[in-house]
């Protein structure tokens, strides 16, 4: 039955694959808390205008991917296809402009309908940093620092490239839009029906597209890096050396945009092709413009996105679930002492395997299924001296010890 599959674009997560998406999550926080970054949470849906208004409304989310619906109380609401315009609500509706600057981490699922693919789907989880509140450059070398750590944390740092490049202020980008438009309407006849309706209202979106008919187009558009005028180069320049000094490498791609207005001076993605085709691994940039559109104060803001799913296919299992102790009670009198054992056990910090039933043959086959790392053998002749058997499970060696001491010996097995 079709109901009892998932929906198209969804999957379940099952223990060996959510142990990787657990490590990717884990070095994120990990590596964003020592930069001082704490975790928000934001809801999984908001008013649809959090996102129509920040996404703008010429960009295939908002138009193709988002998850839109009206509630019982027909108010239209959106599943959080990203991270950024929620918190930028929460700031908002929070009041916290008077406890800037501010560094957040964010985990959590997100929604899209878009072709799945590898390491793509429909629902999918990112993690990311937000900066609020600081206009200098160093905030950018911060996010990126954390990004490049975060990547060398879990391993992948020779397989991805960080790609920079600057979009300028805004008189840089009013500046380059119009040199881009004035290049693109010699070829307008060209170019694909999405990126004609585009042309007026968003023409930095059509160096996004990925018709091919456009993309011969783009790929002798002129460069936004030759409209940037002096604040917008000092601003790059001192980016550049920043991340020199903090020892993160980096390579330029001036063709790397963001097609919305709010963005401005930093554009950065660290790209890999590990997993086929070259895509990014995380995105981010410098979005100053972004709080004040959506109706809060004029502040800065600086941050980055990352596909947990991506990622947990470029590493390796992590080491695993932790090894577990077998107990295995022979008898009934057995049965309840190891019951009272396991909880005792377990509430000193060890992982303890309660194989439920069967003979010592079927609970020794067991303790080998879940490669348990040692096996607590009770039987009448132990119950009789006060002792236990305990096997380690790699070397086959057996030992027989009083219980009294049984926690104090299984701490070699933690």
């Amino acid at each position: 039955m079709s109901s009892l599959k998932p929906v198209r674009g969804t999957h379940d997560i099952l223990p060996g694959d959510l142990r990787r998406h657990r490590h990717v999550e884990n070095a994120a926080f990990e590596t964003a808390g020592r930069y001082g970054f704490e975790e928000i949470s934001t809801p999984i849906f908001e008013f649809t205008e959090v996102f129509s208004r920040t996404l703008g409304d010429t960009s295939d989310i908002v138009t193709k991917e988002m998850y839109t619906f009206a509630d019982k109380g027909d108010d239209l609401i959106t599943l959080r296809p990203e991270g950024t315009a929620g918190i930028a609500r929460a700031f908002i509706s929070s009041g916290l402009s008077h406890q800037l600057p501010l560094k957040f981490f964010y985990r959590g699922p997100m929604f899209r309908y878009e072709r799945p693919q590898k390491g793509r789907q429909r629902q999918f989880h990112q993690v990311g940093v937000e900066l609020l509140g600081v206009d200098s450059p160093l905030a950018d070398v911060e996010v990126i620092s954390i990004a490049s750590d975060f990547l060398s944390a879990l391993g992948v740092d020779g397989k991805v490239v960080c790609e920079l490049n600057s979009l300028g202020d805004s008189d840089s980008r009013s500046a380059y839009r119009q040199t881009l438009v004035d290049y693109l309407m010699d070829h307008i006849n060209s170019l694909s029906e999405d990126s004609r309706a585009r042309l007026d209202r968003n023409p930095l979106r059509i160096l996004d597209s990925k018709d091919k008919g456009d993309r011969a187009i783009i790929a002798d558009a002129p460069l936004i890096t030759d409209c940037l005028n002096d604040p917008s180069k000092r601003f790059f320049d001192e980016l550049l050396e920043g991340l020199e000094i903090s020892g993160v490498a980096y390579t330029l791609n001036p063709k790397l945009v963001r097609g919305l207005d709010y963005y401005c001076h930093t554009a950065f993605e660290f790209t890999t092709d590990a997993l086929g085709a070259q895509g990014a691994l995380v995105a981010g940039g410098r979005y100053d413009g972004l709080i004040k559109q959506m109706g809060g104060p004029q502040t800065p803001g600086t941050g980055w996105a990352a596909g947990v799913e991506r990622l947990a296919l470029m590493i390796d299992d992590p080491i695993g679930k932790k090894r577990p102790i077998a107990m295995i009670p022979i008898g009934n009198e057995a049965a309840e002492l190891v019951l009272r054992l396991t909880q005792e056990l377990r509430r000193a910090g060890h992982t303890i395997d309660l194989g439920y039933a069967g003979n010592m043959k079927k609970r020794m086959q067991r303790a080998n299924k879940i490669s348990a790392c040692a096996a607590v053998i009770i039987g009448e002749d132990e119950l009789s001296k006060n002792a236990v058997v305990v096997r380690d499970m790699d070397s086959g060696e057996q030992t027989e010890i009083p219980l009294s001491t049984l926690e104090d010996f299984l701490s070699r097995f933690l």
